[in-house]
């Protein structure tokens, strides 16, 4: 898989990063096939360019299951060890499941290079993308949760935040000490989040009684694009994975009928479960909303399993009952990648029809093939958007006469 995107080109100020090297490792295991453990390392591709890293080799290993101290086989290890040493400019090794601390710790010495796991990576950009308080303190509660239990296998020693007379117990080994300070660490920040979920709680309460729509879906499907063409606003959208941390929410009138209209964070496979934990208080907007946008990109070719693993999140969050709209982006990609340029416009219009038949069928919603970037479809996505949130003021409100 090749990518050539620019990494914060759009929107970011500073100094510009370094691009580092990586390689790439997977294991197919028996819960696994090539196919799903190739899409899984092209997608670990991508994250790993939003992050800054280019891949310059991605190594692959059938396994029945991970080498308890190497991740990977003796042999495929010297094999990565061999081309590491051979290509000076690589700088990280990056696995495609979670490790121990004590797998880190032995790769490191082996390599003799960086050692990180899918969920370090997706932590490491959402630590740099992060702007608001609440998503800084909600990143940094994920970190500290997740080195926890690796205290061990990867840190010989932890900076002190405490210490001095009083602070150590007789007989208190490092290690122990180290737990201790993550472990105060993270209560802190739980009763930051606290505080910061009251006030947003006063926020939301505080917008009256009008009616929510959230946009949600996979990570990188266009939420952000589909948000600033409703709302007429300037949201930041990159192609890029996790372009958007901050719920974004805007008010938005379809001529004299308002609601707010709301962009979250998007979902990915393998979303590290501390993650998913701390940004919990940001999707209270979903778990709020009266209205669910689900935007699916269906270019890609496992868009099906982005819609389940989007489902799975929105089950979690004891949102999946609510009225849905299933938009699927990027018609105008999908043209492109999927029919035969010779095809004559009215057979794949039927194709289209009958694909939209099969996804009604499927997923028991409504749905509507738009581009956002094209704005093919906006006016009827506007349409539809506008009798749903109608719907819901009319079952709201059902003895007040409204002029929309």
């Amino acid at each position: 898989m090749s990518q050539d995107w620019n990494i914060g080109e759009k929107g970011r100020k500073g100094i510009a990063k370094k691009i580092e090297h990586a390689v790439l490792v997977g294991l197919i295991t028996m819960h696994e096939t090539e196919e799903q453990v190739k899409e899984h390392l092209d997608e670990l591709e991508f994250l790993a360019l939003t992050a800054g890293a280019k891949t310059q080799k991605i190594y692959v290993q059938k396994m029945q299951h991970p080498n308890q101290r190497t991740f990977v086989g003796k042999g495929k290890l010297q094999e990565i060890a061999k081309y590491i040493e051979e290509h000076e400019e690589i700088s990280m090794v990056i696995f495609d499941d979670d490790l121990s601390g004590k797998q880190v710790n032995i790769l490191e010495e082996e390599l003799k290079v960086k050692i990180l796991d899918r969920s370090m990576l997706i932590l490491d950009i959402f630590a740099d993308r992060a702007q608001t308080a609440q998503a800084k303190t909600q990143v940094e509660l994920a970190q500290m949760q997740y080195l926890l239990p690796r205290l061990r296998g990867m840190w010989s020693h932890l900076e002190r935040q405490r210490g001095g007379i009083g602070m150590r117990g007789p007989g208190e080994k490092e290690i122990e000490t180290d737990r201790r300070i993550v472990r105060e660490k993270i209560s802190l920040l739980k009763k930051q989040l606290e505080k910061i979920d009251l006030q947003n709680f006063t926020r939301r309460k505080n917008r009256g009684q009008l009616i929510r729509v959230a946009l949600v879906g996979y990570t990188n499907v266009g939420k952000s694009t589909i948000m600033n063409i409703i709302s007429k606003s300037e949201v930041f959208a990159e192609d890029k994975l996790f372009a958007t941390l901050d719920t974004t929410v805007r008010k938005v009138v379809m001529g004299s009928m308002p609601f707010l209209l709301s962009d979250t964070v998007g979902f990915i496979r393998k979303l590290p479960h501390h993650l998913v934990e701390s940004f919990k208080s940001t999707l209270d907007e979903v778990r709020e909303s009266d209205i669910l946008i689900h935007v699916v990109d269906m270019a890609h070719p496992q868009f099906e399993d982005h819609i389940n693993t989007v489902n799975r999140t929105l089950k979690d969050l004891d949102a999946l009952g609510k009225p849905t709209l299933l938009v699927f982006n990027k018609i105008d990609l999908y043209r492109e990648r999927y029919f035969d340029k010779y095809l004559d416009k009215e057979t794949q219009e039927g194709i289209l029809t009958e694909l939209q038949e099969n996804m009604k069928k499927n997923f028991e919603h409504d749905n509507l093939f738009v581009s956002a970037i094209q704005k093919e479809n906006i006016s009827a996505l506007r349409e539809k958007m506008r009798v749903m949130i109608e719907a819901q003021y009319k079952i709201r409100y059902p003895f007040q006469v409204k002029n929309w």
